[in-house]
């Protein structure tokens, strides 16, 4: 199983392109939508070997952000933000976020808390997978959706909280965590 997930894993990686972003703002990358004035936290590039060193340490993402004199709300996490970032420790979601996107810390090794704001209401397919030394997470009130693989090989998450308002899980969301190891061993 655990193969079958890493070569799923590196077969979407190897398939992405580079991408561009529009502004690092304190040391955060982000696409901006002059139109609605929202900002997307996104990555340095989708190539993962560049993307590596793109976040180290810890992360608290701003509600908003001011660039050439426009004031952006920030409202998701997008699709690879973090991708491979292995020196990322922690993440701190503020509740302006409404949506973690697909993969959008797939492969963190090193990510071991990420408090996710008050107004998320989905986490994406593979959003926090392969983050191996994540131990808990608390899922807010208001998530109504958890992706396919979400927390898929995060192998020490052993707490996690699900709140009532989670209406859809995806399949294999938990599979290769602590948890859900344990809740299969209690069948």
């Amino acid at each position: 199983m655990k193969r079958q997930t890493l070569l799923f894993i590196f077969l979407l990686l190897s398939t992405l392109v580079a991408s561009a972003y529009d502004a690092k703002i304190d040391g955060v990358y982000y696409n901006l939508d002059t139109g609605t004035k929202q900002a997307t936290v996104t990555c340095l590039s989708t190539d993962y070997k560049q993307n590596q060193n793109a976040y180290t340490g810890s992360v608290t993402i701003p509600a908003s952000v001011a660039y050439n004199g426009v004031t952006y709300s920030v409202t998701s996490i997008g699709r690879y933000a973090f991708m491979g970032c292995g020196k990322l420790t922690s993440v701190i979601i503020p509740n302006s976020v409404t949506s973690i996107e697909e993969a959008a810390f797939i492969l963190c090794i090193g990510l071991k808390d990420v408090t996710i704001g008050n107004n998320v209401t989905s986490i994406g397919k593979l959003a926090i997978s392969g983050c191996g030394s994540l131990t808990s997470v608390t899922i807010p009130n208001g998530v109504t959706a958890i992706g396919e693989r979400a927390f898929d090989g995060c192998s020490n998450l052993k707490d996690i909280t699900v709140p009532n308002s989670v209406t859809s899980i995806g399949g294999g969301a938990f599979n290769g965590t602590a948890w859900y190891d344990s809740q299969l061993d209690g069948m």
